[in-house]
């Protein structure tokens, strides 16, 4: 199995990239705020079942065959770009109907709806595709054999991480929400934040990335 220090290394690494916000974190927030707590903590589990569909395919050797592909990787990234592109201009456009939204006794968006969002957002997010293409299997330990046993452990690791700090930053957008429900001018001006949001985010995920 994987070394103690081997998982103290990974762990702190995964902690600093995760701290940076990337596309999994800011969709968490523009979710937080056009919908609320629940649709933020259900896109966070979306999130995480995706990023850990990336492990599961490194863990089994699918991820190294889209990092050496330049085709098959952009074309994942573009996907994953075009979705957040859909969503924030969907947002925009429903922007003044989230006032009566906000307030129903139910969810604005459906649980299963918002989770699927999220795992789509986590499982074509390039941040984490390439972290777990190119970084996990450096903390592998070979010798020890169960080499898709101790990814698939690295990976949960990655992933609790990311659960905290995802849901941290979701609580405290739809906290911030709460005060701008107060308005009707507010409300829609944060429905429009958050599909402008999500919009420029995946302009920039299409953008940026590998250059080879």
């Amino acid at each position: 199995m994987v070394s103690s220090d081997r998982l103290a290394a990974f762990a702190l690494l995964s902690f600093l990239l995760i701290l940076v916000p990337g596309p999994s974190v800011l969709f968490v927030i523009g979710r937080a705020l056009a919908h609320g707590r629940r649709a933020a903590l259900t896109t966070v589990v979306g999130n995480t079942l995706g990023a850990y569909l990336l492990v599961v395919a490194v863990a089994f050797g699918i991820g190294p065959v889209v990092e050496r592909s330049v085709l098959l990787f952009t074309a994942l990234k573009l996907a994953g770009a075009g979705y957040l592109v859909y969503l924030g201009a969907k947002a925009w456009r429903q922007r003044g109907s989230l006032r009566a939204a906000a307030g129903e006794s139910g969810p604005a968006h459906g649980g299963l709806r918002t989770l699927g969002e999220g795992f789509a957002v986590g499982v074509a997010n390039p941040k984490t595709m390439v972290f777990f293409a190119a970084v996990l299997p450096q903390f592998v330990d070979r010798e020890q054999g169960h080499v898709p046993v101790q990814m698939l452990l690295l990976g949960l690791v990655f992933n609790a991480i990311a659960v905290v700090s995802d849901s941290v930053w979701g609580l405290a957008a739809s906290a911030a929400r709460d005060w701008f429900a107060r308005s009707p001018r507010r409300l829609a001006a944060v429905g429009g934040a958050g599909g402008l949001t999500m919009i420029g985010l995946g302009v920039t995920v299409a953008a940026t990335g590998r250059t080879d």
